[in-house]
């Protein structure tokens, strides 16, 4: 399991801008939607904002501790 505190500081390391919303999916907080607004996404593509999401998350998506992610990922304009 993995607190939003927790999350929003792995991806705040790679999107230090960023503004970051969680929900608990199931209650178990392993399946999430995840929401991210960040300039970092100018310019990229659905995919390629996706691919930094997952590369923040990749030590608690590798040791289990996220299982699913519903991923929503937008610059600040649009917002």
């Amino acid at each position: 399991m993995i607190t939003t505190d927790v999350l929003t500081g792995y991806i705040l390391k790679s999107m230090p801008d960023a503004v970051v919303t969680v929900v608990d999916r199931t209650g178990t907080m392993d399946h999430l939607k995840v929401s991210v607004v960040s300039d970092a996404f100018k310019g990229k593509n659905l995919l390629d904002r996706h691919r930094l999401i997952y590369q923040a998350l990749d030590v608690p998506m590798k040791d289990g501790r996220i299982h699913a992610l519903e991923l929503k990922a937008r610059t600040k304009d649009e917002a």
